[in-house]
């Protein structure tokens, strides 16, 4: 196995420290000291047996634990009980959520007056939700330099990338140890790009579509340009481009990684683009009921692709729906597999108000956030079962309601990603951009 690389070791984590528990699903546990927890019986455990339960705690309870005593406390740095870990510590399917005020007139605004400086996520603050307790957890991002903007995220790795015009800069980032790591930059300017992450125990790929700067003052959606890296050795910095179909219009922000494929939302009409990573090309698919979809979003769910959707056709005697397609295997054809039940959909929509909302999908959970309110629900697709998600307590508030709107991505939370060990090997010079 890789070796366990700590790029910041004298920062140890800040999850102890921001990750604070809130009242929503927090409560204050005692320990009771009954003839069942004696201690001369549990002092004598083996201290494999300890690791391993440790290595099946959530990370709150974890770093919770590293408080106990000073071996629990160097667990993170200890590379046995990681590789312990990465072989038993179950999936989560969590999501994190930023503030979210980019937008390309502000980015182009400012370079234009030659500022590299965002309107996003100033104080680098993200918003953990584990659905399994319904629980947000506050995780500040004191390593990620002004500049940069959260744009994907997989295997417990979240992707920044820089909000200049230009080539783009893009940074690894670990939140739960601490860690960041650079990308080499890409050879073609661009502006706002559709940026996809994949990473395996094995390999990290990364592809950057759109937005190519034809001059300082235009954009046209042209080309895609892709990273690749292994444990094998092979690797391609940005080697392999890719021409986008002919009058496309890529809906900026996050692809979805599903099945070999990076997918992303076309507008005018809707279709989704896709682009195969082992055959370098890009195609279109046709979205369901295109004509009368409204805030479609894209998710990835189980390994399968899902597009998501409010439906409106006013002329057909068809009620107002919010509806999930899944992709079938042929990858050309959907088909319907859920709907929201009627009459949450009626209070649904009576919040929304038509305002659109954004949805984030990751293992069995899709949630979705009304853009300019606290209210998100959470479906279960395991269970089918829907359901209010307590408000985020660290959301910031305004006197016309809220100031950002929330932006969000799958996240499993690692307490280790060996694979970005492999980028040490390119020997990049770390880029200060603080200077």
């Amino acid at each position: 196995m890789e070796g366990f690389h700590h790029h910041h070791s004298s920062i140890t984590s800040p999850f102890s420290y921001t990750f604070a528990i809130t009242g929503t699903a927090a409560t204050t546990s005692t320990f009771n000291t009954t003839p069942w927890m004696n201690s001369r019986i549990w002092s004598k455990l083996p201290q494999r047996l300890i690791d391993r339960i440790l290595a099946f705690l959530p990370p709150p309870a974890f770093f919770r634990a590293r408080s106990v005593c000073k071996r629990w406390y160097a667990l993170l740095f200890s590379n046995s009980f990681l590789e312990l870990y990465l072989q038993v510590s179950p999936r989560r399917h969590w999501f994190i959520f930023f503030n979210h005020k980019i937008s390309k007139s502000y980015i182009y605004k400012n370079n234009n007056n030659g500022a590299t400086g965002t309107a996003s996520n100033h104080n680098n603050d993200g918003y953990l939700f584990d659905p399994y307790d319904m629980a947000w957890y506050r995780i500040s991002f004191t390593l990620v330099p002004s500049g940069f903007s959260p744009a994907s995220s997989s295997s417990g790795l979240l992707c920044w990338v820089s909000d200049e015009a230009g080539p783009k800069t893009m940074l690894l980032c670990n939140p739960i140890i601490g860690s960041l790591t650079q990308l080499p930059p890409t050879p073609r300017p661009r502006l706002f790009p559709s940026i996809g992450l994949t990473v395996t125990p094995t390999c990290i790929d990364v592809t950057v579509a759109g937005d190519d700067m034809i001059s300082p003052y235009a954009v046209k959606n042209l080309t895609s340009e892709s990273f690749h890296i292994d444990g094998g050795g092979f690797y391609s910095i940005w080697g392999t481009t890719s021409s986008l179909p002919r009058l496309c219009s890529l809906e900026s922000g996050r692809m979805v990684y599903a099945e070999g494929k990076f997918y992303c939302m076309n507008c005018s009409p809707f279709s989704v683009m896709a682009f195969d990573i082992t055959s370098n090309a890009w195609f279109k698919i046709q979205a369901p009921m295109r004509r009368f979809l409204r805030s479609p979003s894209l998710l990835e769910c189980k390994g399968k692709l899902l597009l998501i959707a409010a439906v409106e056709k006013s002329k057909l005697n068809v009620p107002k729906s919010l509806r999930v397609w899944t992709l079938q295997s042929c990858g050309t054809m959907w088909v319907e597999s859920e709907r929201m039940p009627q009459q949450l959909y009626t209070q649904f929509a009576e919040l929304e108000g038509e305002n659109g909302f954004e949805c984030v999908g990751h293992g069995e959970f899709i949630v979705i956030i009304i853009r300019g309110t606290d209210k998100a629900l959470l479906f279960d697709i395991s269970r089918k079962r829907w359901q209010w998600i307590p408000p985020c307590p660290y959301r910031r508030h305004h006197h016309h309601g809220f100031v950002d709107e929330l932006h969000g991505f799958a996240y499993e939370p690692r307490l280790a990603t060996p694979i970005t060990g492999l980028l040490d090997h390119l020997a990049l010079p770390f880029q200060n951009f603080n200077a």
